[in-house]
């Protein structure tokens, strides 16, 4: 197991090739850094004593050179150092992660989200920083130790051992530091930590915070730890320069010896004055590696505790190994049989007591009882997600605790009550399972590796009733420019298509593009320049600050009456709405957004009776964009006089115009024959905008769109367009249901053996769930074993096996029918759910 090696293993043993190349390199680095002194010697001796100018040419000339290629070879050595570092941090993290992903449940359940993160990210970086240069830096500086000991050795021994004497007594003083140091930065980690697990949880539960006003509260929890990270900070701090005090003031202590007694030396005669050049000079370069071991000590000691904490942390065994050894996975049938079965926690509490159940392949088993009595930790151990103590789970023949992730993995569907959805398109979350299947299975035939074909994918999409909001998310999605060079044309046809064929059907549902008329369902900037800005931003939020849009403006005489009408939205909304901040239904009429309110307020009693000429530049600014977002249709506190609309509707061609000459690609303009770049499909095929965002709407729309698409063979490409989709961070653009529906198709598209469903599908409405309910009693009966944590107990009717739950105990096992006739637990369930 890699977190039992010790850290120098990863130093030694990796990036060898590399390794042995940095030796070599530094062998003549060495060469090349004490070749100068000898160099400065003969210059003083030989150069200047007597004046030979061709030998100090040559001399300084080799000085040069020596110190050009030892500065080239240094650089080399910490390019290849720096990259040996690293790629040896990439192995080890990526080692730890895959090993700490394959933790027991119960490991997640007492660790911080908080201390995992801190461990593979910050952590661990000071442990590459320091194998990058385990071997090269003691190697370099260690022989470059040696070499300049040595030349000052046959310069004079007696200043040679003086020199070197001070070193040794700095190498007692300093290590007694650093243990202080080591101990104060391991509590730094702890503490570290901690404030990562606060922030994170904080983050994760930001809705609650919001919605307790917690904000204070989580706020001292960081402050203290902030508090104590301050103190051990200052206190590390206090040993880190008192250990660069002691290091300086040795350093200084050398030369003033050497200027003592070798100037003494010299003085009788007794040194040359080139050799005492060259031996303080020597001995000033001593530092520069002696330095580097120092902080290649304080880097093994940083190192060392950060690795140290990370094998405490993660040093435990997988519960289940990922690849059975010397044989193939198994092949499962579906078979599960639960013989007194016992799962305890820390503490010896015990969840499961002595279950006992089975189910034939393709027989459908209910888990129902009280919240707390253990059936969906039954179904967690029957799913190999816990390991269980005593007693035994078969599938097949098999024990499970004895089958490898690989053996039960590709015939296992798991779904949960809250399936977690991950970052990235819908796609990507539904090929989950069957990624995951084709990555971890090395001996899974082709078939079963192969990446499902769309027909499949959107088959299961279909299956749970997703179907609908694929469709959604795909005519609300902006092509991007491959698929738009693909489709364009074709969704320009399709345009003109629907309108000859619906233009009239759905005149009360969709207002369409017409240069011609004033829009009452767009807002009064897209009115004007009849289009949107290439550079993207709504025309109603971009133009006001612009200069050129003001003077067009004026030219046409629409600023005045367009500020005039802002004022007018405030005089009429700001009454009505003032008071009505807590219900954010009554802000859906106006063009005011709720967290504008108070401005608008202010403004209000400031200006509200105002004439034009008394108002700011900067009131003139928000009241016009005020008036450029005003959308009729929806706005209907707002009233928008017709002679101002027949002036909006004037200005529209002169706009073009205006722009053309300016700046010709500043905008692009709506027409019934192109392709209308960075706007949604379904904008682009209606070649207009739905006039209420309701259900029957939406139903009205997508009956027509969809008939059309089916014509023109486009509607599988519109759903695999929705496919992409982007769910965003946990989902968090998805709803609940959403996210069950995508569990379930995720677990479906595995085709597995053995279905587990935790209350998969709590979070849907009742059509989605007869959906579902009917997907398991005609789809897959009898094809795969279901079995399910229920809470509609009327889904269960027609269940093969049904196992009551109590207090981690099956008290009741039987149909339904029977069940019912005992008037037992399951009896009183029904009534109470009733």
């Amino acid at each position: 197991m890699m977190l039992k090696k010790p850290l120098w293993y990863w130093a030694l043993t990796r990036c060898r090739g590399l390794q042995a190349a940095l030796l070599v390199t530094i062998v003549f680095t060495v060469f090349f850094r004490v070749f100068p002194l000898e160099m400065q010697k003969r210059i003083v001796n030989e150069a200047i004593r007597f004046g030979k100018l061709h030998t100090l040419f040559l001399y300084c000339g080799l000085y040069l050179g020596a110190v050009v290629l030892a500065g080239l070879l240094k650089y080399l050595i910490n390019v290849l150092q720096g990259y040996i570092g690293q790629k040896i941090l990439y192995e080890l993290r990526t080692g730890i992660y895959r090993h700490i992903l394959r933790l027991p449940l119960s490991f997640y359940r007492r660790t911080p989200p908080g201390m995992v993160i801190s461990s593979v990210t910050g952590e661990l970086a000071s442990v590459g920083d320091f194998l990058g240069g385990a071997i090269a830096v003691p190697a370099v500086n260690a022989l470059t130790l040696l070499t300049f000991g040595v030349y000052m050795f046959t310069l004079n021994p007696l200043l040679a051992a003086l020199s070197l004497a001070v070193y040794l007594i700095e190498i007692f003083i300093i290590p007694q530091l650093q243990k202080r140091f080591n101990r104060i930065n391991s509590d730094r980690v702890t503490t570290t930590r901690k404030l990562s697990s606060v922030v994170g949880e904080a983050i994760s539960g930001i809705q609650e915070i919001h919605a307790n006003a917690g904000f204070d509260l989580e706020a001292r929890k960081v402050e203290r730890l902030s508090q104590r990270l301050l103190q051990l900070r200052h206190r590390m701090n206090l040993y880190r320069y008192g250990i660069k005090f002691t290091n300086n003031f040795f350093q200084s202590l050398g030369p003033f010896l050497l200027f003592l007694l070798g100037g003494y030396l010299s003085i009788t005669g007794r040194f040359s004055l080139g050799a005492l050049v060259a031996f303080l000079s020597a001995y000033e370069k001593l530092y520069d590696p002696w330095k580097e071991l120092m902080e290649l000590y304080q880097g093994y000691q940083d190192a060392r505790v950060a690795y140290r904490r990370i094998q405490e942390a993660f040093d435990l065994e997988p519960e289940f190994p990922l690849q059975p050894e010397g044989r193939p996975p198994v092949q499962l049938r579906g078979a599960v049989a639960v013989e007194d079965l016992v799962f305890e926690v820390e503490d010896h509490v015990r969840l499961l007591d002595q279950v006992s159940l089975r189910a034939a392949p393709g027989e459908r088993l209910a888990l129902v009882g009280l919240s707390g009595s253990g059936k969906s930790t039954l179904a967690m151990v029957m799913a190999q997600l816990y390991r269980y103590n005593q007693g035994h789970v078969y599938v097949d023949q098999w024990e499970l605790k004895d089958l490898t992730k690989a053996d039960v993995s590709p015939h296992l569907g798991f779904v949960s009550q809250y399936p977690f959805i991950f970052d990235g398109t819908l796609k990507d979350n539904i090929l989950y399972g069957k990624e995951s299947l084709r990555m971890n299975s090395p001996f899974a035939t082709d078939f079963e590796t192969d990446p499902p074909e769309l027909a499949d994918i959107l088959q299961v999409v279909d299956s749970v009733g997703l179907t609908d909001d694929v469709l959604r998310f795909g005519l609300n999605s902006v092509l991007d420019q491959a698929r738009e060079r693909l489709l364009g044309e074709k969704i320009v046809a399709l345009r003109h298509q629907f309108r000859s064929q619906w233009s009239d059907a759905l005149q009360d549902t969709v207002e369409f593009f017409d240069v011609n008329r004033f829009m009452d369902y767009s807002s009064v900037a897209v009115n004007i320049i009849f289009g949107y800005p290439v550079e993207g931003g709504r025309p109603c939020e971009v133009l006001p600050a612009r200069p050129r849009f003001r003077r067009f403006l004026k030219e046409v005489g629409l600023e005045e009456p367009l500020i005039r009408l802002g004022l007018d939205v405030v005089n009429r909304t700001v009454p009505l709405l003032r008071d009505l901040q807590n219900d954010p239904f009554f802000f859906r009429q106006s063009p005011i957004l709720l967290e504008e309110m108070t401005q608008f307020i202010e403004l209000y009693e400031r200006y509200g009776r105002a004439s034009l000429d008394r108002l700011p530049p900067s009131v003139q600014q928000t009241l016009l964009a005020l008036a450029l977002r005003v959308i009729p249709g929806v706005h209907k506190m707002t009233v928008i006089p017709m002679d101002l609309r027949k002036a909006i509707l004037a200005s529209r061609s002169r706009f073009k115009v205006y722009c053309t000459q300016r700046d010709a690609g500043a905008f692009i303009y709506y027409s019934e024959t192109a392709y209308l770049s960075g706007r949604s499909l379904l904008e682009n095929i209606l070649f207009g905008r739905l006039k209420e965002e309701t259900s029957w709407a939406w139903t009205r729309l997508t009956e027509a769109v969809v008939d059309l698409l089916q014509q023109e063979k486009l509607y599988d490409t519109v759903l695999e367009i929705g496919l992409d989709f982007e769910v965003g961070s946990k989902g968090d653009r998805l709803s609940g249901g959403q996210k069950q529906k995508i569990g379930i198709a995720r677990a479906l598209l595995k085709k597995p053996r053995i279905l587990i469903m935790d209350e998969a599908t709590a979070s849907l409405d009742m059509a989605s769930q007869n959906r579902i309910q009917q997907l398991l009693d005609q789809d897959l009966r009898g094809k795969t074993t279901v079995i399910s944590v229920a809470h509609r107990l009327e889904t269960i009717r027609d269940y093969d096996l049904i196992a009551v739950m109590k207090s981690g105990r099956i008290v009741e096992l039987g149909r339904y029918d029977e069940l019912l006739e005992k008037k037992g637990l399951f009896y009183e369930l029904l009534r109470g759910h009733g």
